[in-house]
């Protein structure tokens, strides 16, 4: 199997001047670049927490968003030592798109602000105790892992800056008037070559497409994304990472629009 573009890219950032792993413990302080906070929220009328994860970074630094892009390291969080949480959901806000090095990665500067949806597995105390393995980079890229260790109030409080990065989210298919998203798939060399349509108006000069599939066993290229009209299509290789066959699940496909500041977040396609 052939190594994917994904890894390629990471590897690639080891041997280029001023990105290795050398340059950078000799140059800076993982320490000195990201911090971790956790903003404790509020109990939802759904019975739900609604936490975040708050990440600042030195000025000048980014970090990178789920789906980082070919040039990008995806965050990797542990929840190990949390208590009464059955399940966790993000809610990313939307993120920039930058240029590294000749390649594409998707991600955030200074500041983010992660909403975090806890759904609680009993009536105990809540307790968010982990950590994350995040890359950050400038002219150098560095790995930094950050640990944290919260116990949530009972009662809580609807938090400014967790309200407002939930405003910051991607539009519903609905609210950007998509019509109409079809994917179809055909064999390539290795994998799958998928094609996406998706009929919604034009949101800029710079749109792109994000592709994802909730397998963890399948990766999925950078898509090359190009306008027909009313039509934005995507095509990317799909491969399994063990090198074996490709199944696909049309329902399990997560595609993000990005461009013009703005993003639109779309569950499954139809066939076609």
């Amino acid at each position: 199997m052939r190594i994917p573009n994904a890894l390629v890219a990471a590897l690639a950032l080891t041997l280029v001047p001023g990105f290795g792993p050398t340059a950078a413990r000799a140059e800076v302080d993982p320490a000195d670049l990201a911090r971790i906070e956790i903003l404790p929220g509020w109990e939802t009328p759904a019975g739900t927490r609604m936490a975040a994860v708050r990440i600042t970074l030195a000025p000048g630094w980014k970090t990178y968003w789920r789906a980082p892009g070919a040039a990008g390291i995806p965050p990797l969080f542990d929840w190990q030592g949390s208590q009464n949480i059955a399940g966790a959901a993000f809610h990313w806000p939307v993120p920039h798109v930058f240029d590294q090095a000749g390649l594409r990665s998707i991600g955030y500067t200074d500041q983010v602000v992660i909403p975090l949806e806890i759904t609680h597995s009993d009536g105990g105390p809540t307790r968010i105790a982990g950590s994350v393995q995040i890359g950050v980079c400038q002219q150098i890229c560095v790995p930094v892992e950050l640990h944290f260790d919260s116990l949530l109030p009972p009662d809580g409080h609807r938090d400014p800056a967790i309200v407002a990065a939930l405003v910051d989210r991607p539009m519903t298919a609905e609210e950007a008037g998509v019509t109409a998203v079809t994917c179809s798939a055909a064999p390539s060399a290795e994998g799958l070559r998928l094609t996406a349509r998706v009929q919604v108006p034009a949101s800029g000069a710079d749109e792109m497409v994000v592709i994802e599939t909730d397998d963890p066993a399948l990766w999925v290229s950078e898509a090359a994304t190009r306008r027909e009209g009313g039509w934005l299509e995507a095509e990317a290789e799909v491969l399994a990472r063990d090198g074996g066959g490709v199944t696909l699940d049309r329902a399990g496909l997560r595609f993000t629009l990005l461009g013009a500041g703005a993003a639109v977040d779309i569950r499954g396609c139809d066939a076609g």
